[in-house]
């Protein structure tokens, strides 16, 4: 399935269940307009919302994704570039919020709001010459999508700091070193890779992972001993669920285990 648009977004679907959603403005670095960002939310809400196993967000050119599109907005009055900043919070929320693995390819540039689109994904992979950073200081802006928030959760205070108020990007390959991305690949590999990457998580347990993730941003969201407690009742059920009874049959007759759809909730 394809489905194709002049917003700036493209989604398709595989038969695996990965859903593909394509930031496509190329000619505007894939920066995030009005219409664009409508898509993108709708996109994502959709995904969200069915039984995809994985979601991919990728940028088509030279460009992730630039940010918000500061030529559009400066044409805007106060309301509308507040309205406009709260339609970009609110895709980066609901990709935060997708209960399916999410995961990135960082192709090139991700600045601003893109890289806050990135730091919502579970799972982000970049070209070794992207250029990732949150670079609203250089506006007189502060991040303005869960920027100030994600950031820091995921390299620590001190290093998002450092990025946040200098404006400064750095490459995928430094983003590797200080885990803002799982890995940085050669540009030329990069599809390649997360292709690779998503094939994997579709062909395990799709109530598995949603269970996994959910047990995992829960626990970091409270307790070890709370979370040890989250993680104990989602046992209980995974080790009654269809999907288990399948991993089980699989492994006992030495065969790949067919995951079901019907096994998703």
């Amino acid at each position: 399935m394809q489905t194709d648009s002049d917003t700036g977004v493209i989604v398709t679907r595989s038969a695996e269940g990965i859903v593909d959603i394509r930031l496509n403005r190329p000619d505007r670095l894939n920066a995030l307009g009005v219409d664009m960002t409508n898509a993108f939310l709708t996109a994502i809400t959709e995904a969200a919302a069915g039984d995809a196993r994985v979601i991919l967000i990728r940028g088509t050119g030279r460009a992730f994704c630039a940010g918000a599109d500061l030529k559009e907005r400066r044409t805007m009055d106060e309301a509308a570039r507040i309205q406009h900043n709260r339609a970009i919070n609110a895709a980066v929320d609901a990709l935060d919020a997708a209960p399916m693995p999410t995961v990135c390819a960082i192709n090139g540039l991700a600045m601003g709001g893109g890289c806050e689109i990135a730091l919502a994904c579970d799972l982000r992979y970049a070209a070794e010459d992207a250029q990732i950073g949150l670079t609203e200081a250089r506006i007189g802006a502060i991040p303005g999508a869960g920027g100030t928030q994600r950031m820091p959760r995921a390299i620590g205070a001190m290093r998002a700091l450092e990025l946040i108020l200098t404006g400064e990007p750095v490459t995928g390959k430094r983003a590797a070193e200080i885990g803002l991305v799982n890995a940085a690949v050669a540009g030329d590999q990069l599809d390649a890779h997360v292709t690779r990457i998503a094939g994997v998580l579709a062909s395990r347990s799709p109530s598995g992972a949603r269970t996994a993730k959910r047990v995992i941003y829960g626990g970091l969201a409270t307790t070890l001993a709370e979370g040890l407690k989250l993680e104990a009742a989602a046992l209980r059920e995974i080790l009654t669920s269809a999907d288990y009874a399948e991993g089980l049959a699989a492994f006992a007759e030495r065969r790949p285990p067919r995951f079901g759809a019907s096994a998703v909730k």
